[in-house]
């Protein structure tokens, strides 16, 4: 057994050796075709009724955004800054990170519930640099709601962890927490994936080898107070940071004694009695710095920054002009236009090695690069039939046999009407198992997988393409997407079909097609947290640059095989 485990240790440091020298390596050379699709005459009326529908919905992300920024309003913020003398989360993180140019995730999540609107979830997640490495950052805004956390904040915490634990990245917790909001209870506290669920997250982190960081800048109250004592190093704010499971008003009830935050769970009593904090700060800007030098300390060996200039300088953009994927956005799946021309506007050098291109042509399938990383690309160019079900396995499994990430451009068919010929129903059978064979294929694939959403998410197609249910690394909405079991207008063909209540069903499919405008919209996908965000049209191409670099992030991790845990705190 001595010996086989030795052997295995030896392995495993041979196959590490050769991925760091491989790492070292230049890729392989290609040369793969021009895909030259520019704007034709044919091409104006449904391109010019595609950007008024783009800017409409541009414009409809421009003032979200906004609401979003003010956060939880201005006397909130008065009273956050002013009296409470606290930096705004937004301002924290520009002293976090390297630079504002950071991957902000589900910035719409929380608008428009039925329990009111929490701008940005009560929480801001994204992924920034700190000293040049991509972590995730959780930071709890205060001015919305006080820091209560809502079914919503809980959520969007939940997919941040699940985020650096699926690409093992860095997370550091910016923790200003007064705690659950007690009146919806039963959606925070008892389930698997309620607030619980946090703490589990931060153990199986740690256990991992992913590193976490929490720097206590407010309340952490109740629940709140588990995150920080869990994360491998803490750092404490003087005087705005306290931590206890019940706050002073809490002592009074119970035993009469009246105490100050400080003195219950302040900074100074963690650090230097408790223990349960490792670094006192003065104010919160030598806490930011003791976290970046913290991450400083973190075993990853990122390339050389020559080396990145080089590869981004040697990158093609391009042929045509990446604005004119707003024209191309589809106003509904009618006005789609060639995929292949999104295709030549968000890789480089508009180069693409199509596969099976004559085969199951209702699916776009073949390889390219974003920014320097070869990924293999799957567009819907129409409904998917039985060969293009089983042309996407097949590109799956190859891409998944080559280690090459998958990147999906979804805007699925509206379900065909139900016809009740034997042929059609044969034909259905045979569809269905093809489309069961992509499945499988897409949900045992182990490479990472981004999905974009395009046009529409609508019934089994959108599983094929890898839809949430099918756990991608990324998922971004695109404003004028549609999710839904059906497009609006198209429900009827999903209700059973009944001539003696003709009148009944048509007012049923109205008022469903009604509800449909309503819950397929981008927006509202997104501010229940079914995806990952909603990205401008334009800016697609910049954001799967920094996804593909963030996935591929964990190969200059130099340690991440499992030892037993030990306990870091007694």
């Amino acid at each position: 057994a001595a010996d086989q485990a030795s052997t295995n240790r030896y392995w495993q440091r041979s196959v590490c050796g050769m991925s760091s020298v491989a790492g070292r390596r230049r890729a392989l050379p290609s040369a793969f075709p021009v895909l030259d699709l520019p704007l034709l005459p044919i091409h104006k009326h449904i391109y010019e009724a595609n950007l008024r529908n783009s800017n409409a919905w541009c414009k409809k992300y421009t003032e979200f955004s906004e609401k979003v920024m003010e956060g939880g309003g201005e006397r909130a913020i008065a009273r956050h800054t002013q009296r409470n003398r606290k930096l705004l989360v937004r301002d924290r993180l520009r002293l976090l990170l390297d630079d504002e140019d950071f991957l902000e995730l589900s910035l719409f999540a929380g608008l428009g519930l039925p329990y009111g609107d929490i701008p940005s979830a009560g929480s801001m997640t994204g992924i920034g640099r700190i000293n040049g490495l991509w972590c995730v950052f959780v930071a709890s805004d205060a001015t919305v709601k006080g820091g209560t956390s809502y079914p919503i904040t809980v959520k969007k915490n939940l997919r941040a962890q699940e985020i650096a634990i699926k690409n093992r990245l860095p997370c550091v917790y910016l923790v200003d927490s007064g705690g659950a909001f007690l009146p919806l209870q039963s959606e925070i506290f008892p389930d698997k994936n309620h607030g619980g669920r946090t703490f589990y997250n931060e153990a199986i982190m740690s256990a991992m080898k992913i590193p976490q960081v929490a720097v206590v800048c407010g309340s952490c109250t109740a629940g709140g107070a588990y995150m920080p004592t869990m994360a491998e190093e803490a750092v404490m704010v003087h005087r705005i940071g306290t931590i206890f499971l019940g706050g002073p008003p809490l002592v009074k009830a119970a035993t009469g004694e009246e105490v100050t935050p400080e003195d219950l769970g302040g900074a100074r009593l963690h650090a230097e009695v408790s223990g349960c904090v490792d670094h006192f700060a003065w104010e919160e800007k030598e806490a930011f710095d003791y976290t970046r030098n913290i991450i400083s300390t973190l075993n990853f060996l990122l390339p050389e920054e020559e080396e990145e200039t080089k590869k981004r300088n040697a990158e093609e953009e391009p042929l045509h002009s990446l604005e004119e994927l707003l024209g191309l956005a589809p106003k509904s799946y009618n006005y789609s236009l060639d995929v292949k021309m999104v295709v030549s506007r968000l890789v480089d050098g508009s180069r693409f090695l199509e596969f099976k291109a004559r085969y199951g042509t209702s699916l776009v399938t073949g390889f390219a690069k974003i920014h320097g990383h070869l990924v293999g690309i799957l567009a819907n160019d129409g409904q998917l039939s039985y060969e293009a079900t089983l042309k996407g396995s097949h590109f799956v499994q190859l891409c998944n046999q080559r280690d090459v990430p998958l990147l999906f451009l979804q805007n699925t068919a509206p379900t065909a009407a139900l016809t009740l010929s034997t042929k059609q129903a044969e034909m259905n059978s045979n569809h269905l198992k093809a489309q069961g064979s992509m499945m499988s294929a897409v949900a045992s694939a182990s490479v990472p997988k981004i999905t974009v959403v395009i046009g529409g998410c609508h019934g089994a197609d959108s599983y094929a393409m890898c839809g949430r249910a099918f756990d991608p690394n990324f998922l971004f909405l695109w404003p004028n997407a549609k999710v839904s079991i059906a497009p609006p207008g198209h429900i009827g063909s999903l209700l059973p079909l009944d001539g003696e209540q003709e009148e009944e069903q048509k007012k049923q499919e109205e008022e469903l097609n009604r509800m449909l405008v309503e819950e397929s919209s981008a927006f509202f996908s997104s501010s229940r947290m079914w995806d990952d965000g909603v990205i401008l049209p334009q800016n697609t191409r910049k954001v799967l640059r920094d996804v593909l670099d963030i996935i591929k992030q964990q190969r200059y991790q130099l340690s991440t095989e499992t030892l037993q845990s030990i306990p870091l705190r007694m």
